[in-house]
């Protein structure tokens, strides 16, 4: 008998280090590809095609385990063209709702279990895709192991209407389809990862924007409980809004335009139907939207402003506990006692700010003709960063500290927080980098993985992310740190033995984080920001005119989070309508493409 156990050992052994390595899991035999120096699995299903009747539905387990497995093309799921880490065309959408689908990257050879990464990928939980993220560098280099996924987008992954839920049990009244896509893909993990080395019992989840909004909602949905052990949030939020906002809102807000109420009168005309919902019957309705065409469903989201936005992750008390996502992270009920990281960029608005024609232009100079690239010039460096320091302050407010001290109230004290801080880009023709873009929003990734291509590759990624002593210590940091934290519990210290500290609670202060920078500014910090603060700070700027302050006083309130003006504005001493505000944005919401 023990002959025979080390005969098997040796043989899965053997089959994990084997460059061509082919594994059976619950979902099919799957092969390993040699790639960028690591093993990798292409495309594994990790749940039922959610199409048909499967349409906003939970996702359906794979019964059979003997399907071979194939790399395909294209099976990302639908969402709007775009050139901020999804997919460039020129159609109205693009994807398939056939897109639950997961990649693996491993190391050639393994001695022992390994932990497990599991990336969620950003893109406001409309767009993007596992593909645009290759951590081979990272898994190579500090022998851990990276899942990485796709899961349902917009209104295919969050969408409620009485017709879909109220015909529907169990998990099924849920409307939060999209975060069980990524609960249902960790379960696939759980099940089946220690067939490729990685350890069940020791999985990091982390993920950035809306990836990190996600694992923020993994913290507090009791589907998720036991599937994950650590946590890092990146850039993450917490914003949620009710079923009933969802489905129909009485006033004006940067949702209601798509509610699903409105979305079903444009379909019923679309049909040259009656428009009026009450006349059909429940069945009627649901027939309608369960066997309407991808195209036919989603060309009625596709054409939408900046300014517009869908209705996302719901507090439906199934998934989301009914008092909303920031309010069940201080509640010991739903929320987990884990480690986590949580942390945002120092210029997290700057990827925004760059291509808003209210802050830039292009100059099509003589050398800017040479080189077929414009010149970027900022109209007004002041107004500029101003906008970009009192939004990226309340970012990290919303995103990082109201979280983590939430989470703190139920007695976790394995907090861990962190400032984005590198921008040593290049002083080009074309642009100033380090001024235009900074440390904004995304740009850590690259580093994160070693992986300059998520920028568009040569040459932009030289003039981002220029060869450079800084940018080798800041990489090899974020890798170590990160990796640390998914081995040991704990980021423990940088490469120049910064140690990084727990986010502690001080009354007078904000929790410390760690600024992540070049050697010589990597330390630990502190800062006293609170939306009081910033606004009392904001009204006394003079780089600022009255009307933009209340700008940037409307998007601090109530962008990255749930609405908070009513609540907060009467705080601001100077004088603000909102609608005058809203107009502005609307007014200005066009974007340079570059």
């Amino acid at each position: 008998m023990r002959c025979f156990i080390l005969i098997l050992v040796l043989f899965n052994a053997f089959l994990l280090n084997a460059s061509e390595a082919s594994i059976v899991t619950s979902s099919g035999k799957v092969s390993a590809q040699n790639k960028n120096g690591v093993l990798f699995f292409e495309d594994i299903p990790y749940a039922q095609p959610p199409v048909g009747y499967l349409r906003w539905k939970a996702p359906r387990e794979i019964k059979s385990s003997e399907a071979d497995i194939k790399p395909k093309n294209d099976n990302f799921c639908v969402q709007r063209p775009s050139n901020l880490g999804g997919i460039e065309s020129e159609e109205d959408f693009v994807g398939t709702e056939d897109c639950l689908y997961l990649d693996i990257h491993r190391p050639k050879k393994l001695s022992q279990k390994l932990p497990v990464m599991f990336w969620i990928h950003g893109g406001g939980n409309t767009s993007g895709y596992k593909d645009t993220y290759d951590f081979s560098k990272m898994v190579k280099k500090h022998n851990v192991i990276v899942v990485r996924i796709n899961y349902r987008l917009g209104p295919f992954g969050w969408f409620y209407h009485p017709a879909i839920q109220n015909l529907q049990s169990g998990i099924d009244k849920t409307s939060n389809f999209g975060t069980l896509d990524i609960i249902s893909a960790l379960r696939w993990v759980k099940k089946n990862i220690e067939l490729f080395g990685g350890d069940s019992e020791n999985i990091t989840i982390f993920g950035e924007s809306a990836g990190g909004h996600n694992v923020l909602s993994l913290m507090v949905s009791q589907q998720a409980n036991g599937l994950f052990h650590k946590a890092i949030s990146m850039s993450g939020y917490t914003t949620t809004i009710s079923q009933e906002k969802s489905f129909k809102q009485d006033k004006y807000s940067s949702t209601s335009d798509f509610s699903s109420w409105n979305i079903v009168n444009m379909i019923l005309d679309d049909k040259n139907q009656s428009v009026i919902q009450e006349s059909y019957s429940e069945n009627e309705l649901r027939d309608i939207l369960l066997t309407l065409s991808t195209e036919d469903f989603f060309k009625h989201y596709s054409n939408r402003n900046p300014y517009q936005e869908l209705p996302l992750l719901q507090s439906d008390g199934i998934v989301i506990p009914k008092e909303g996502l920031r309010k069940a992270l201080s509640n010991s009920k739903y929320a987990k006692d884990i480690p986590i990281i949580a942390g945002s960029t120092k210029d997290e608005v700057k990827l925004w700010l760059a291509s808003a024609r209210y802050f830039v232009d292009l100059d099509y100079s003589i050398l800017g003709t040479i080189f077929r690239i414009p010149k970027v010039i900022i109209k007004d460096e002041d107004a500029y960063n101003a906008f970009n320091y009192y939004r990226s302050a309340a970012w990290k407010i919303r995103g990082v500290d109201y979280p983590l001290q939430s989470l703190a109230k139920t007695g976790n004290t394995n907090l861990y927080a962190y400032r984005y801080d590198w921008d040593d880009h290049r002083q080009f023709l074309i642009a100033d980098f380090k001024k235009l873009i900074g440390a904004a929003h995304a740009t850590e990734i690259p580093l994160l993985a070693g992986d300059y291509k998520l920028v568009g590759g040569y040459p932009l990624s030289d003039l981002i992310y220029p060869p450079s002593v800084s940018k080798r210590f800041t990489s090899k940091n974020l890798m170590k740190l990160w990796t640390n934290f998914a081995k040991d519990n704990s980021p423990g210290e940088s490469t120049n033995s910064v140690k990084w500290e727990s986010y502690d609670i001080n009354k007078s202060r904000n929790g410390k984080f760690l600024i992540i920078d070049k050697k010589k500014d990597m330390k630990m910090s502190y800062d006293i920001n609170t939306f009081e603060s910033l606004m009392d700070d904001l009204y006394l700027d003079i780089r600022l005119d009255d009307l933009e302050k209340c700008v940037i006083l409307l998007q601090m309130l109530t962008f990255v989070g749930n609405d908070l003006y009513d609540e907060k504005s009467q705080r601001y001493k100077g004088q603000c309508d909102r609608k005058v505000s809203e107009k502005f944005l609307i007014d200005n919401a066009s974007f340079i493409e570059y």
